[in-house]
């Protein structure tokens, strides 16, 4: 059930979602582990690229056993993205770019950009057509959410825009920017969007918590793929859960408690590998508590993993853990990550007046790359 994203083959059809400070080299690594799929790296700034900033830099930065390099993009200047685009294909050697239009987070929209940027039509179009046209063959989708709220829902006309302008492919999180992380996914406005469009794969994203959660997805919408999100944090795991259920293979036990600590000490040992003994520790700690989402570890323990300095002090804190202890079934569920939500969106003035407007919103891309 391979999934065709322009000149790449995906198999089975499943992307991991770009999420700042997540989908760095080292956990895009550890999942690739469990199974084949797109995955994304996390999203850059066009403007920052452009300037070569160095965090930025550092963040387009790809192992050498990655089959494809995915960098997720986002700009809302339709000549800085031409040059970002180009410089990404031409000097970074990337495979595929995602176009960010579905950001919720208020320092994005408050200057009309993520996914309050699809309310301009003209300008959203602008912006495609430059990063396709720059692209040349390199696969160049679309990320979307339903729209800034209930009452300016954007996805499907911005869907078909992008469709229009070469687009390989577009993805929408089935809820709005208002809605944040909260409430369940609307998979409904899924099916609206791939039936609107028709010549290039549509992929839902939203709610994918277990294997099956996938499969219902394209069932119930017609979707060609899915996007995968917050509930692998601290589930790597999930993808091989995926890989089995695409391909018919009955899905495997959960891991138990010993299992899931050996996840951890890889993932700190690639974080540590790829940023340094002092930068990987710090960036696994956010992980953790993903990681132990529902097994008995104790509050004062989970604090002290949560603040940890080395390797040596993580096989440490796990080792009075029982190794054996079974994965909690309703953790499974249990969200991670961002849960924040709903809250009204906040948008440059006058931005619902003129939807045909071209013109690009004043100071939205000098944001830092990683949202």
């Amino acid at each position: 059930m391979a999934l065709k994203i322009g000149t790449l083959e995906v198999d089975p059809p499943v992307v991991l979602a770009p999420m700042a400070g997540v989908t760095n080299v080292a956990f895009r690594r550890l999942c690739r582990q469990y199974g084949a799929g797109l995955y994304v790296s996390e999203m850059i700034s066009a403007r920052a690229y452009v300037e070569g900033g160095p965090r930025t830099m550092r963040m387009v930065a790809f192992g050498d056993d990655e089959p494809v390099r995915s960098v997720q993009l986002y700009g809302v200047q339709p000549d800085v993205m031409t040059v970002a685009v180009d410089r990404l294909v031409q000097e970074a050697g990337v495979d595929h770019i995602d176009l960010n239009f579905g950001c919720p987070a208020a320092k994005v929209t408050r200057k009309g950009g993520g996914a309050a940027l699809p309310v301009r039509r003209q300008l959203f179009r602008a912006i495609v057509r430059a990063a396709v046209t720059a692209a040349g063959a390199v696969p160049v989708t679309v990320k979307l959410r339903i729209g800034v709220d209930e009452h300016h829902a954007t996805a499907v006309e911005s869907g078909r825009i992008a469709e229009d302008e070469g687009a390989a492919a577009v993805a929408l999180h089935a809820r709005t920017a208002a809605q944040l992380y909260a409430g369940p996914a609307d998979w409904s406005v899924i099916a609206a969007l791939k039936d609107a469009v028709a010549s290039v794969p549509v992929l839902g994203n939203g709610d994918i918590w277990e294997a099956d959660d996938a499969l219902r997805m394209m069932a119930e919408t017609g979707c060609d793929g899915v996007v995968v999100g917050r509930g692998c944090l601290g589930r790597p795991w999930l993808f091989r859960d995926l890989a089995d259920r695409f391909a018919g293979r009955p899905i495997q036990p959960d891991p138990t408690l010993g299992d899931v600590a050996a996840m951890m000490r890889e993932h700190l040992r690639l974080l540590t590998d790829a940023f340094g003994e002092d930068h990987g520790p710090r960036d696994f700690r956010k992980h953790v508590s993903w990681y132990l989402t529902g097994f008995p570890v104790g509050g004062e323990r989970r604090r002290a993993l949560g603040q940890l300095s080395s390797a040596d002090e993580l096989d440490e804190l796990l080792a009075p853990l029982d190794p054996d202890t079974p994965f909690p079934e309703e953790a499974r569920r249990m969200p991670r990550g961002h849960t924040g939500g709903p809250r009204p969106v906040v948008v440059p003035d006058g931005w619902f007046d003129d939807v045909d407007d071209p013109t690009p919103p004043d100071g939205a891309d000098v944001l830092v790359s990683g949202g």
